[in-house]
């Protein structure tokens, strides 16, 4: 991941900002992920940014990787989600 490093400002109106907060909280991640992983989905990185990251993760030494509950499990610890 990335550092942040740039800080966005944007006003929003109270039916918006109500939906994005419950959104938020519903998936128990803050508001600020949210319109990042928005801003990601809504403009895609540029082709050899995808290609850069698809050649690195094809080089990759293969490696163990634990069931999906497991992993699950891994995933949600690293997220800071429990339960």
């Amino acid at each position: 991941m990335h550092m942040l490093e740039k800080r966005l400002q944007v006003l929003l109106d109270e039916r918006r900002w109500a939906r994005l907060a419950a959104y938020a909280e519903e998936r128990k991640l803050s508001v600020g992920a949210v319109v990042r992983e928005a801003l990601d989905r809504a403009i895609p990185a540029a082709k050899d940014e995808r290609r850069s990251a698809a050649r690195t993760v094809l080089r990759a030494e293969p490696m163990d990787v634990p069931r999906p509950a497991a992993l699950r499990k891994e995933l949600e610890s690293l997220r800071g989600r429990h339960g």
